[in-house]
C-alpha cells in the first residue's frame, strides 16, 4: 500500500511538471487591452506585436522574451518623442557657454528647447525641476556639465517612464498578466480535471503511503534516518531541496513562468472570493494542502501523544481556517483580506502606507483589524507568552511554524546543535528584528511626516531591501527550500523576526520551562537529536537543569521521544525557574550530599 501510494504521489507530481511545458500563448489585442489597459495602445503600436499578434507559441521562455520585447520598444518610441536625449545633451552644453564661460541657467535651457511646442515645454520643466541645484554652481569645463547630465538623464527617463511607460524595476508586473491572459491549453480547457489529477492525487497518494503506519507503534523510532538518502542530505533530499528553492524563485521574481499551474487554479479562486488566481494564491492553497497532508501523517506518527496531537490540529486549523479560508471569504464580501492569526514583525508589511489607508478607510471592520493587529504583538504577546510561552504561537497557530512540523517534520534531526551555530543564530534573528523595527519606524515616520528620509536613510530602500533580503530570500528561498539540508526550523531559529520578539519575553519573563529528571538520564541522546531548533537538550538533562533557552519553541518532540520520561513541559512560578543545580556523581558526589545533610 505504501508502494502505491508513493506511486499515485510520483505520477501525480510528474503532471505538474509536466503542465509547465503543455501550455500554449497567444498575444492579442484582447489580452493585451485586458492585461495593461491604461497602456495598452503603447505596446499594440509596436512592430513587435504586430509581428506575434495571433501567434502560437509553445515555448514559454521565447513568449515571455517577446513580451519583454514588446515593453522595451514602447518604452524607447516613449523615449525617442518625450524623453531627454544625447542631442538635447549636446545642446544644453552648447548653450552653456558665454564668452568662454560656462554657465549652466534657465536661458541655457530656453535656449537649447527654444521652439515653443508642448513637447519642448514638457522637457524644459523637467530639466528645469531636477537640474536647478546646478544654477550658479561653477564648473571646471564643459566634459564636468556633460557628464552631469548624462547621468541626471537617466534618472529625467526614468520618472518619464514610470509615468506614461514600463519601469524596467516592475517589468514583471506587466509581464505577469499579459502571460496569463495569453496562456491557453488543457489547464485552461480543464482546469478542474488538471487540479484533480495533481494536486488532490498527490495529497491522496500522500495520504495513501502513510495510512500503514497506523499498523507501527507511534512515535519516532530510530530507524535508519541518518542512512536514508531523503532524510540525511542524500540524493533524494537535494533533489527535493531543489525542487523547493526553485518553486520560491519562480514565484516571488519569475511568476510569469509558472502561469500554467496559475490559471489551472483560477476556478477555485473564482468560486472563494470571485477574484482571478495569482502565483500567491497558488503559494496558499500549496501551502495549506501541504499542512493538511503532512499534518495528518503527524497525527498517525503521534497518535499516542495528546500534546502532539493538539498542536497539529491546532495549526491545520489555523492555517486552513484563519490564513487561508477567510481571508478570501473577506474579499468575497468586499472587505479588506487579512489573516487574523498573522502579526509584526512577522507580518512586516502591517504599517506600510497601502496597508494602513487600506484599513483606514474600510469601515469599522477595517478599524477593528487594525486596532487587533496592533493589540496582538503589543499586549496578546506579552500576556500569552507570560502563561505559556512562545509556543502558544510558534507551535499551534504560526503558518510557518505549522509547515516545518508537518512537511519538515522528516527534516529536524538536520538542526545543527554546536556551540557555533548557537552563536550565528543570536547574532542573526535578533539582527532581523533590529533591522524590522528600524524599517517599520522609518516606515512610519514617512507615514505621518510626508519625508522619505530620516539621518541619511531612505525609508522606501529600506523597505525594499527588508522585502527583498528577509521577506523573500531568507523566509521563503532559504527557510523551506533549505529543510532537506538544514533542518526544518531554518527560518524560526536563524531569521523570525518574531520568533526573537516572542524568544526575549520568554527567556526573561514567563511560566513556561521544560523541566528534567537528570538522575533518569541515560544519555541516549533522543532529545538532542529530534530539537529542531538545535538545543543540546540531553546537556542540561544530564545536569538535571530547567531548559530556559528564548529559541525553544515548545514542540514537546523531545519529551515525546525520551525513553526514560525525563522530559516535561511545564507553565510554574517565575522565581524558581531558571535552577543551575548540576547533578555530582562520583566520591564528591556523596561527600557532598553528606556534608548537606550535617
Amino acid at each position: 500500500m505504501k508502494k502505491i501510494g508513493l506511486g499515485i504521489f510520483i505520477l501525480a507530481f510528474l503532471l505538474f511538471i509536466a503542465l509547465l511545458s503543455m501550455g500554449k500563448y497567444v498575444v492579442s489585442k484582447e489580452t493585451i487591452e485586458k492585461s495593461v489597459p491604461n497602456k495598452a495602445q503603447l505596446i499594440l503600436q509596436s512592430n513587435s506585436f504586430r509581428y506575434n499578434d495571433g501567434k502560437e507559441f509553445t515555448n514559454q521562455y521565447l513568449f515571455v522574451e517577446q513580451i519583454k520585447l514588446m515593453l522595451n520598444q514602447s518604452n524607447e518610441s516613449i523615449l525617442a518623442k518625450e524623453g531627454i536625449t544625447d542631442q538635447d545633451i549636446s545642446n544644453l552644453v552648447y548653450h552653456s557657454n558665454f564668452d568662454g564661460k560656462l554657465n549652466f541657467t534657465q536661458n541655457s535651457i530656453s535656449q537649447a528647447f527654444s521652439n515653443e511646442t508642448t513637447l519642448d515645454t514638457s522637457k524644459q520643466k523637467l530639466i528645469t525641476e531636477n537640474l536647478s541645484w546646478l544654477f550658479g554652481r561653477e564648473l571646471s569645463d564643459s566634459e564636468e556639465l556633460s557628464s552631469i547630465l548624462s547621468n541626471k538623464k537617466t534618472d529625467i527617463n526614468n520618472s518619464i517612464l514610470s509615468k506614461k511607460g514600463f519601469e524596467s524595476s516592475k517589468m514583471g508586473e506587466y509581464i505577469f498578466p499579459i502571460t496569463k491572459n495569453s496562456t491557453q491549453g488543457l489547464s485552461v480547457n480543464s482546469p478542474w480535471w488538471m487540479f484533480l489529477f495533481t494536486l488532490i492525487f498527490a495529497s491522496v497518494g500522500v495520504i495513501v503511503h502513510v495510512l500503514p503506519d497506523l499498523k507501527k507503534y507511534p512515535g519516532i523510532k530510530n530507524d535508519g534516518i541518518y542512512k536514508n538518502a531523503a532524510t540525511n542530505r542524500g540524493w533524494i533530499g537535494v533533489l527535493v531541496g531543489t525542487f523547493l528553492i526553485g518553486f520560491y524563485i519562480l514565484l516571488y521574481w519569475f511568476p510569469y513562468y509558472i502561469t500554467t499551474w496559475i490559471v489551472m487554479v483560477e476556478p477555485l479562486k473564482r468560486a472563494l472570493s470571485g477574484g482571478e488566481a495569482s502565483q500567491w494564491f497558488l503559494y496558499g492553497l500549496m501551502y495549506t494542502l501541504a499542512m493538511l497532508v503532512m499534518g495528518v501523517r503527524m497525527l498517525i506518527k503521534y497518535r499516542n501523544n495528546k500534546y502532539q496531537i493538539f498542536r497539529t490540529i491546532s495549526v491545520m486549523f489555523f492555517q486552513l481556517g484563519f490564513a487561508f479560508l477567510i481571508p478570501e471569504i473577506l474579499v468575497k464580501l468586499n472587505q479588506p483580506e487579512f489573516n487574523f492569526a498573522n502579526m509584526w514583525p512577522l507580518d512586516y508589511d502591517f504599517f506600510f502606507e497601502w496597508n494602513l489607508n487600506k484599513l483606514r478607510n474600510s469601515g469599522g471592520l477595517g478599524l477593528f483589524m487594525l486596532v487587533w493587529g496592533i493589540a496582538l504583538f503589543a499586549i496578546g504577546v506579552p500576556i500569552f507568552v507570560y502563561f505559556f510561552g512562545k509556543r502558544w504561537y510558534c507551535s499551534w497557530v504560526c503558518g510557518c511554524g505549522g509547515l516545518a512540523e508537518t512537511l519538515g517534520d522528516p527534516y529536524r534531526q538536520l538542526s545543527n546543535k554546536t556551540l557555533k551555530a548557537w552563536k550565528v543564530e543570536r547574532w542573526l534573528i535578533h539582527g532581523v528584528l533590529v533591522f524590522a523595527v528600524v524599517m517599520t519606524g522609518l516606515v512610519l515616520y514617512t507615514y505621518f511626516s510626508g519625508n522619505n528620509e530620516v539621518f541619511g536613510l531612505n525609508s522606501f530602500s529600506i523597505r525594499k531591501t527588508y522585502g527583498f533580503l528577509i521577506g523573500s530570500v531568507f523566509s521563503g528561498v532559504v527557510g523551506t527550500g533549505f529543510y532537506p539540508l538544514f533542518g526544518n526550523r531554518t527560518w524560526c531559529r536563524f531569521g523570525c523576526p518574531l520568533a526573537a520578539y516572542l524568544g526575549l519575553v520568554q527567556k526573561f519573563k514567563s511560566r513556561f520551562r521544560i523541566t528534567t529528571n537528570g538522575g533518569q538520564c541515560i544519555s541516549c541522546g533522543n532529545c538532542s537529536t529530534y530539537c529542531e531548533m538545535g538545543i543540546d537538550v540531553r546537556a542540561y538533562a544530564q545536569k538535571g537543569q530547567n531548559i530556559v533557552r528564548s529559541s525553544c519553541v515548545g514542540c514537546g518532540v523531545c519529551s515525546a521521544v525520551c525513553p526514560r520520561g525525563v522530559l516535561k513541559l511545564e507553565n510554574g512560578p517565575t522565581d524558581s525557574r531558571v535552577e543551575d543545580l548540576p547533578i555530582i556523581l562520583g566520591n564528591d558526589g556523596i561527600a557532598k550530599l553528606n556534608e548537606n545533610l550535617k
